[in-house]
């Protein structure tokens, strides 16, 4: 039988309904932050990168569950906007805006004293920020831009707040990966410029697979302290993270939006990491982004190349070298 009359025959139009409906059914079955019960009184939640996309969907999701909301953001303008629309969406007035730019460990470290200087605790912690598509750029700190924005300022924050995090366990850290650390490499040439990974998709991947690193190493070393540290992967999501892009790339990425996820469907896996009741007490894993537990790379199980990372970060930012587990 030639391929369009079988395509033709009734059959298809039945098994294509079936399939739709089983699709249509699994993603109902999916976990729902709407059916999370989950109640944030009295805690208080930072999410990095909250302006836009992702993070501004989690943010709004942790100031509705009443939690003192804190947006750390690079830019004034769209940080105090998001903080204005997610106040007036959910009435929690304990929505705020500080002011990072996780490129720069002199911000960081700003953000983190004044964190400590005006909170009293921080029971959620969301690594969120990122970037690609730049060139390869060093900063005045003598960093490569994007294994800063994605990498490095986030590892100083972590480490600078866990003090405030243990006070506060039961605690959870949440590092926003990818699926595509699966194709990452983790030099630590990478994270001065020494070294370069290749073009923009390269130099993300790596930075992804360095956040899955990053997060089973700081897990051994929590161990006890009732502080948690997961990684996740949001999947392919309609954000602002291409706008560094040729217009070219933007236009392609545009003409597949409707094939992707928006940024409230991105958000689910990450919402669900840092609240819900079904990962209290699991730590030093990578969920999918179906909010399932999810085998990382290789290279992202490779406890001898998260050491090796953690120690040359400790380096870079000027860390106090930790105990070893």
């Amino acid at each position: 039988m030639e391929l369009p009359s079988a395509c033709s025959h009734p059959g298809w139009s039945v098994l294509a309904l079936g399939l739709g409906l089983l699709l249509w059914a699994r993603r109902r079955r999916g976990w729902d932050p709407r059916r999370c019960p989950t109640d944030l009184t009295g805690k208080t939640v930072i999410v990095t990168g909250a302006n836009s996309g992702i993070g501004k969907c989690v943010a709004l999701d942790l100031a509705r569950r009443n939690a003192r909301t804190i947006l750390a953001c690079r830019s004034r303008e769209r940080g105090q906007a998001a903080v204005e629309e997610i106040r007036a969406a959910t009435g929690n007035p304990a929505v705020l805006l500080r002011l990072l730019d996780t490129s720069s460990l002199a911000s960081v470290r700003a953000f983190a004293q004044a964190v400590l200087r005006e909170e009293k605790r921080l029971d959620v912690l969301v690594n969120n920020a990122g970037l690609t598509g730049l060139p390869l750029t060093i900063t005045p700190e003598g960093l490569e831009q994007t294994f800063a924005t994605n990498y490095l300022g986030p590892f100083l924050l972590t480490n600078l707040l866990l003090d405030l995090l243990k006070a506060s366990a039961p605690a959870r850290i949440v590092n926003v990966s990818s699926f595509r650390h699966g194709v990452g490499t983790a030099d630590v040439r990478y994270l001065t410029g020494q070294a370069q990974p290749g073009g923009y998709d390269p130099i993300y991947n790596s930075t992804k697979l360095m956040n899955v690193l990053f997060t089973a190493e700081l897990a051994q070393r929590l161990e006890g302290t009732g502080v948690t540290a997961n990684s996740v992967n949001p999947g392919v999501v309609s954000t602002r993270i291409m706008r560094h892009f040729s217009w070219a790339m933007r236009t392609l990425f545009l003409l597949l939006r409707p094939f992707i996820k928006s940024a409230e469907q991105g958000a689910v896996s990450t919402i669900y990491c840092a609240v819900s009741e079904e990962v209290s007490g699991i730590t030093g894993k990578y969920f999918g982004s179906d909010c399932g537990l999810a085998l990382p790379s290789a290279a992202a199980r490779d406890a001898g190349l998260a050491r090796k990372l953690w120690e040359e970060s400790e380096r870079l930012t000027g860390l106090p070298a930790g105990p070893q587990h």
